[in-house]
C-alpha cells in the first residue's frame, strides 16, 4: 500500500457527524471509565467545570457593572464612580485567578491525560508484537511513532480546550439569554413609520446571526480537515527521510547517493510545502470571513438598540450592557464557527488516530486468526508437527518435528529464500502463519541473534546487557566479554554514549552479540547467520569460544558456510515443498574440521 492510498477514505469522513464522535468516545472513553485514574480525571473536569462557572458569573456581574457604571459616567457621578472601580478591582483580579487557574487545570489534565494514553497505546503497539506485525504483515499506516508521540497529545489539548469551551459557552449562553430576552422588550424596532417592540428580538438576531456564521464557517472551512490531516503525515513522512538518512548516512556516503536522496527530500519537502501553501490560502480565506462577521458583531448590538438610545428611553449603562450581554449570547450561539479551524485540527487529529487505532485492531484480529501454533514453555526446545506458510499460502515447512536437548549443536541449511530465518521467527514467537506446537524455555533463557544486531540507544554497557542482562553485572565481566569476543579495544568506552550502529561496524556489532552470549549466559541461542560479516577464523574462533565457555548451552545456527558443520552435531535441511531433512553430521567427513589461520 502506498504512503498515499491510507488516505483514500477520509473524503467520506470530513463531517462532523456520528461517525466522528463516536470515534472521539471511543479514544476519551477509557481513561474517564476504566483507567486507575479515573477518579483524578473527574476531580480535574469537576474542578475546571467549577472555574468555568465561576467564570461566567464573574462575566456577568461585570455586566451588570457596565450599567452602573457608565450611568454614573452620564450623570457625572464622581462617588459612584470610585465605588465602581474599587467594585471591579475585586471583580477582575476573581476573574483573572478563575481563568488562571481553568488554564493551568485543564494543562494539567491534557497532562495526564496524555501520559495515561501514551502508556495506553504503547501497551497495545508492543503486546504480542503487534508493532513488528505491522511492518511486516499490514503495511499502510504511515509514521506510527508520530500518532503515538504527537497525535495523542494533540488528540488531549483539543479535546479538552474544546469541550471546556463548549461547556463555557453553554453556561455563558443559559446565563445570558435570559437577561438579554429582558434587555430586548426596551429595544425599539423601527419599521413602517412605527415603532414595533419585538419579543426576545436580540436573542433572534443573535441566533440567526450566529447561525449564518456558521454555515459559512463550516463551507469555507471544512476543506481545512483534509489539508490538516494531509499536513501532518507529509512532514512526518519528511522527517523520516531525514532520519533514515543519519541512520544509513554510512551506506549512502559509500554510495554517493547525495544527489539522489536530495532529489527525495525535495520531493518530499515539496508535497509538504505545496500542502502547506493550500493550507494557509485557505486559512486566509476563512479568516476574511471570520474576522468581517466578528467585526460587524460589535456593532449589531448598538445598531439594534441605537433606536431606542437617541430617542432616550434608555441611557448610556444600559447600551453597554446590552451590548455585553449580546456579545455574551452571540459568542455563545457562534462558538462553533469561532472555533472551526481547531475543529478542523481535531477532526485530522482524531482521524489519524482512529487510522492507527484501525491498523493496530487488523493485527491483532489476525493474531488471534492465523496464529495457531501452540506455544509452552518447557525445559527443551521441542518442536511438534510444525507447519509454517507464507502469508500468500506458500509452503514453508510441514510437519516438522524436532528436538534439541541442552548442549546440542544444530545447524539449519538450505537453499536462500526457502524459509530458513522464517523457522527461527517461528521459534521466537513473532511468525503467526502456521500450526503445529512449539516448546521452548521462557524468555531469558532463550536468546536470538539476528544477522544485523540491534545496539539500543544508551551507552556500550547498556547494548552488552540487553535485553535480559542483569544491571549489576560487574564491570570486570564486561571486560572479560570484549576481551574474549575480541574488543578490547572499546574497553574504555563501555560507559559512553555514543551512536554504536555507526560508530562500530557490522562485523564488531556482530561480536557484541556473542558478548551478549556469554555475559548472559542463555540455555539455547539462535544465531540466524550471526556471523555473516566475520571472515572464516573469526568466526570458527567465535564458535569455539561458545563451546569452550557455555558446553551445556544448545546452538541452533542459520548459515551457508561448510567451515560451521565442524561446530555442530546435527544438521535440519529445509527442502522445496515444505519438506525436511535432520540428520547428524558426521565429524570425519571432509570439510568438518575447523581450520584457524596460523
Amino acid at each position: 500500500m502506498s504512503q498515499y492510498s491510507a488516505d483514500a477514505g477520509l473524503g467520506s469522513r470530513q463531517r462532523f457527524d456520528r461517525r466522528f464522535f463516536g470515534d472521539v468516545w471511543r479514544l476519551a472513553k477509557p481513561y474517564f471509565t476504566q483507567s486507575d485514574e479515573r477518579w483524578a480525571a473527574i476531580g480535574l473536569v469537576i474542578m475546571i467545570l467549577v472555574t468555568i462557572g465561576g467564570g461566567v458569573y464573574i462575566n456577568l456581574r461585570i455586566t451588570n457593572w457596565y450599567n452602573t457604571f457608565y450611568n454614573a459616567l452620564q450623570t457625572y457621578k464622581s462617588d459612584a464612580f470610585w465605588g465602581l472601580m474599587g467594585e471591579f478591582a475585586i471583580l477582575a483580579t476573581i476573574g483573572i485567578a478563575l481563568s488562571v487557574y481553568q488554564t493551568y487545570l485543564t494543562q494539567f489534565l491534557d497532562l495526564r491525560w496524555r501520559r495515561w494514553l501514551t502508556g495506553a497505546f504503547l501497551t497495545r503497539y508492543l503486546n504480542a508484537r503487534t508493532y513488528y506485525h505491522m511492518e511486516v504483515f499490514k503495511r499502510g499506516q504511515d509514521n506510527p511513532d508520530q500518532r503515538i508521540a504527537d497525535d495523542l497529545s494533540a488528540f488531549a489539548q483539543y479535546t479538552s480546550n474544546l469541550v471546556s469551551g463548549l461547556l463555557s459557552a453553554i453556561l455563558n449562553l443559559i446565563t445570558f439569554i435570559g437577561l438579554l430576552w429582558v434587555l430586548s422588550a426596551k429595544v425599539i424596532v423601527p419599521w413602517g413609520g412605527a415603532e414595533h417592540h419585538i419579543p426576545g428580538f436580540l436573542v433572534w438576531t443573535a441566533l440567526l446571526y450566529a447561525i449564518a456564521w456558521t454555515w459559512v464557517a463550516a463551507f469555507i472551512g471544512n476543506p481545512l480537515i483534509r489539508l490538516n490531516y494531509h499536513q501532518q503525515r507529509l512532514q512526518a513522512d519528511f522527517r523520516y527521510s531525514l532520519v533514515r538518512l543519519r541512520e544509513n548516512s554510512e551506506g549512502v556516503a559509500l554510495y554517493g547517493g547525495e544527489d539522489k536522496e536530495r532529489t527525495q527530500f525535495d520531493h518530499r519537502f515539496d508535497h509538504v510545502f505545496g500542502n502547506y501553501k493550500r493550507l494557509i490560502l485557505m486559512r486566509k480565506r476563512f479568516n476574511w470571513f471570520t474576522a468581517s462577521f466578528s467585526q460587524f458583531a460589535i456593532i449589531l448590538p448598538f445598531l439594534a438598540a441605537a433606536s431606542a438610545y437617541f430617542a432616550k428611553a434608555v441611557p448610556l449603562g444600559f447600551l453597554m450592557q446590552i451590548s455585553s450581554a449580546f456579545g455574551n449570547v452571540q459568542g455563545s450561539f457562534a462558538y462553533l464557527a469561532t472555533s472551526y479551524d481547531s475543529l478542523a485540527q481535531w477532526h485530522a487529529v482524531t482521524d489519524r488516530l482512529r487510522g492507527f487505532l484501525g491498523f493496530m485492531e487488523e493485527v491483532e484480529a489476525m493474531q488471534r486468526t492465523e496464529g495457531h501454533i501452540e506455544r509452552r514453555t518447557g525445559d527443551v526446545l521441542e518442536v511438534s508437527d510444525l507447519s509454517l506458510r507464507l502469508p500468500s499460502g506458500g509452503t514453508i515447512v510441514s510437519d516438522l518435528n524436532l528436538r534439541v536437548a541442552p548442549g546440542e549443536r544444530v545447524l539449519v541449511t538450505g537453499r536462500s529464500g526457502i524459509g530458513k530465518s522464517t523457522l527461527l521467527r517461528a521459534i521466537a514467537g513473532i511468525w503467526l502463519f502456521g500450526e503445529g506446537r512449539i516448546a521452548l524455555p521462557s524468555a531469558g533463557h532463550s536468546l536470538f541473534l539476528p544477522q544485523k544486531p540491534y545496539l539500543p540507544l544508551g551507552s556500550l554497557r547498556e547494548a552488552l546487557l540487553y535485553p535480559s542482562g542483569s544491571i549489576k553485572t560487574p564491570d570486570a565481566d564486561l571486560v572479560r566479554a570484549l576481551e574474549l569476543v575480541g574488543l578490547p579495544a572499546l574497553i574504555p568506552q563501555m560507559g559512553e554514549l555514543q551512536p554504536w550502529p555507526h560508530v562500530l561496524s557490522l562485523g564488531e556489532q556482530q561480536r557484541v552479540a556473542f558478548a551478549r552470549v556469554l555475559l548472559q549466559r542463555p540455555a539455547y541461542v539462535f544465531l540466524d547467520e550471526a556471523t555473516s560479516a566475520l571472515d572464516e577464523p573469526s568466526e570458527l574462533a567465535l564458535y569455539g569460544l561458545l563451546g569452550e565457555v557455555l558446553p551445556e548451552m544448545a546452538v541452533i545456527s542459520v548459515g551457508h558456510r561448510s567451515t560451521l558443520f565442524a561446530f555442530h552435531s546435527r544438521r535440519l535441511h529445509l527442502l522445496p515443498e515444505g519438506r525436511w531433512e535432520d540428520n547428524a553430521i558426521d565429524p570425519t567427513a571432509p570439510g568438518t574440521e575447523p581450520q584457524f589461520a596460523t
